[in-house]
């Protein structure tokens, strides 16, 4: 293996070991680890634990750490964490403390991040495959491209990280020339997007802000036209859902969790041409953020997400008559 992997821990020892270990059976030359800080005296001592676990190197490695002193939170630890990592990186592969890789994962990073590092349409390789109930996917190939980029397990370069911005202050030029409606067939996934950014957005210098940092990363690759890779079969499983767990927490996301993996079969079959999957992507916003999932959330999306104002009126007349 020759390309650099990094590993983005917290507070979870268990789940720390169990990446670790398939990080230390690919052996990498060099290793990220980025790590947060606890908010109390007693979470900084689980966290220091966590660190100890992937300090655990036996085979020829460079090490960088990227510690925190205290803690940044999702939104600022992973996006700071990614800034360092491509400054010291042309490419990378990205791992969290609960995004438990196949073997095969790293060959088929490695593979693909060779083979499209030149190729500009492509910014994101994702380890996740949700297709697993999906009767109209199909696939000869041994991966297929995707709008929106899934970040459970992933790699990526230096010049595609170079466009990515926090903060998302093109945002509101975007919104206004209506881009996501031109980029999605379906109105109710660009309504679904179109409301997330804005939320993401409006509250990014609030005294709460959205944490997360991943939405910032779709924005990303949606507005610049980009692709990302998702494998044929499921290569990396989330097992972030215990007491610990700290972003998946939500039934939609425990649902997609401990997905079982499969192995990617070699040699690599690539696709013909470089368009983007109509059926899987459809099926994906179906099932991941539930778009268009049944006639009642059809009428709750199309309410909160093209009358929002209404939406709240009417959420809390439902909650007063509870």
């Amino acid at each position: 293996m020759e390309v650099p992997i990094a590993f983005f821990i917290f507070r979870r020892p268990e789940e720390t070991a169990r990446v670790f270990e398939q990080i230390r059976k690919a052996r990498p030359p060099k290793l990220f680890i980025v790590a947060d800080g606890g908010r109390t005296p007693e979470e900084h001592e689980i966290c220091k634990k966590a660190r100890a676990v992937a300090e655990r190197i036996d085979w020829p490695c460079e090490v960088k750490k990227n510690y925190a002193d205290k803690n940044l939170g999702c939104k600022f630890r992973v996006s700071s964490g990614l800034d360092w990592v491509f400054k010291n990186a042309e490419e990378a592969i990205i791992l969290e403390d609960d995004t438990l890789p196949h073997p095969t994962f790293f060959r088929f990073a490695e593979e693909l991040l060779k083979r499209f590092r030149n190729e500009p349409k492509v910014t994101h390789i994702s380890g996740v495959n949700f297709q697993q109930k999906n009767s109209k996917f199909r696939s000869d190939a041994s991966y297929y491209f995707s709008r929106v980029s899934q970040i459970w397990g992933w790699a990526t370069w230096r010049r595609a990280w170079k466009n990515y911005d926090v903060f998302m202050e093109r945002w509101p030029e975007i919104k206004k020339n209506g881009l996501l409606y031109k980029i999605f067939r379906d109105p109710a996934i660009a309504d679904y997007w179109d409301y997330r950014f804005s939320e993401v957005y409006s509250n990014r210098d609030s005294k709460n802000p959205t944490e997360t940092w991943d939405s910032q990363w779709v924005f990303a690759c949606l507005v610049n036209g980009d692709l990302a890779i998702n494998p044929a079969v499921n290569l990396v499983t989330n097992i972030g859902t215990g007491a610990q767990g700290t972003q998946t927490k939500s039934g939609k996301e425990k649902r997609l969790s401990n997905i079982p993996l499969t192995p990617m079969e070699f040699p690599l079959c690539h696709p013909e041409i470089i368009i983007p999957d109509e059926v899987a992507d459809d099926y994906s916003h179906w099932l991941v953020w539930g778009i268009n999932r049944t006639l009642r959330q059809k009428v709750i999306s199309f309410l909160k997400f093209r009358l929002p104002y209404f939406y709240i009126v009417l959420r809390r007349i439902y909650r007063v008559l509870r």
